[in-house]
């Protein structure tokens, strides 16, 4: 699969939180680009076109501003409020050789040994933050537990990356346990009743201008 999605932005004249309803009813997507040094630039995408390509699995981005073709790399996802709909997105500025760190998802294969003998799969997180060239992203990482016993866990170390690659997690960060099913049972049910810290009021999230503007002052 190509690796590099291809994109054309518009640069926005208009900042703020009603410009940017208004690129959504056009079907398009409000984005901020920054880094290598630069002013942030404001932009917005295709909706459609966006949604397809990270639907594949696209991090790295060809998007065409003006005249020049910059290469980008999706920093953040900001979604509607049933966490359906991309809203914003935060592009970074890189170059093809240039040495990063992003966040991969997990895959588990296989079947577990211990799952025979009444063992449980537990998934302790869904992904691995990894360095690796910016146009080497790896869609996922395959994580083998076929030769999982019932006591067996695997850490972020014990996972073979792909070449290239250098892991940027703790190496001791609890990925995959197989264990008894009452054991995990009962685990789940301390973490059901372990107390919850009292949720604490904070002023709504900045605007679109105001994230905008801290970005330039960075």
């Amino acid at each position: 699969m190509e690796k590099t999605l291809r994109l054309t932005a518009t640069i926005r004249e208009h900042t703020g939180s009603k410009a940017a309803a208004r690129e959504r009813k056009q079907g398009r997507i409000p984005a901020i680009v920054y880094g290598h040094k630069k002013e942030p630039v404001a932009i917005s995408l295709d909706a459609h076109n966006l949604a397809e390509g990270l639907h594949h699995g696209h991090r790295l981005m060809d998007v065409q501003v003006g005249k020049k073709a910059q290469k980008m790399l999706v920093k953040d996802l900001q979604y509607d409020y049933l966490g359906k709909n991309i809203i914003h997105v935060d592009l970074m500025r890189v170059s093809a050789g240039e040495t990063i760190k992003v966040t991969v998802p997990i895959e588990l294969k296989g079947k577990a040994k211990g799952t025979h003998e009444g063992g449980v799969i537990s998934e302790h997180t869904d992904h691995l933050e990894i360095e690796c060239q910016a146009a080497e992203i790896p869609e996922n990482i395959v994580v083998s537990v076929a030769d999982m016993d019932i006591g067996d866990t695997l850490h972020a170390r014990d996972i073979e990356l792909p070449a290239g690659t250098r892991l940027s997690s703790p190496p001791d960060m609890l990925l995959v346990t197989c264990s008894l099913v009452a054991a995990a049972k009962a685990a789940e049910e301390v973490e059901e009743e372990a107390p919850t810290a009292p949720e604490v009021i904070t002023e709504a999230k900045e605007t679109e201008e105001e994230s905008s503007e801290e970005k330039t002052k960075e």
